[in-house]
């Protein structure tokens, strides 16, 4: 499973982030898009170093080497600059919002499609297609197909029953008032899927 984080502060987020990796996040994408490259070093370096091998960084691509970090994830403004991607050196992820662009991509290990649902974190975000419907057209096998947008525990193992080969997690995780307990409750789910 797939956290994304907050795009802003969040109170006691390095100690959730460290919970989160204890019980058992794969991977923890970090998404500060306002965050000055001062700010992102100094962000990244109270995470333990045992868990830099699971961050993904969503901006600030520069930095990645010298911190060691080597997952990358390209919005879909910036897939176009992904041409100097060498997928031998580097794992990368990438956003896409319809089928077609998903079944386009090269190079990319995984990629976020959605919104799947109407997202918990952004307002008036709602899904203009039925991508339940919409994988049924993917032809795009090398690359791992990720729902993101308004996943819960309430329909996590309906998009993972449905096509989804995982699920990204944001606002359950983030605007709840317990976000260890919601991630262990959609964690749990996700187990049962797969048994």
């Amino acid at each position: 499973m797939i956290v994304i984080s907050n795009p802003f502060v969040v109170a006691n987020e390095i100690k959730i982030i460290h919970s989160l990796f204890v019980e058992g996040l794969d991977l923890l994408h970090i998404r500060k898009p306002n965050f000055s490259n001062i700010e992102m070093v100094e962000f990244l370096h109270q995470i333990k170093l045992e868990y830099r091998s699971n961050l993904v960084l969503h901006s600030h691509h520069q930095l990645a080497e010298d911190l060691g970090i080597n997952r990358i994830h390209f919005s879909e403004k910036d897939r176009t600059n992904s041409f100097l991607i060498n997928p031998d050196q580097k794992t990368f992820s990438t956003s896409t919002h319809s089928i077609e662009d998903f079944n386009a991509l090269e190079n990319f290990n995984y990629a976020f499609l959605g919104p799947v649902f109407t997202s918990i974190s952004k307002e008036d975000y709602h899904p203009k297609e039925n991508h339940f419907e919409a994988l049924k057209s993917k032809t795009n096998n090398k690359t791992k197909v990720i729902a993101l947008g308004g996943i819960d525990s309430e329909n996590i193992k309906k998009t993972l029953e449905n096509g989804f080969d995982d699920a990204a997690l944001l606002g359950t995780i983030w605007n709840n008032e317990n976000p260890i307990k919601q991630f262990k409750l959609c964690q749990k789910i996700v187990r049962s899927c797969f048994l």
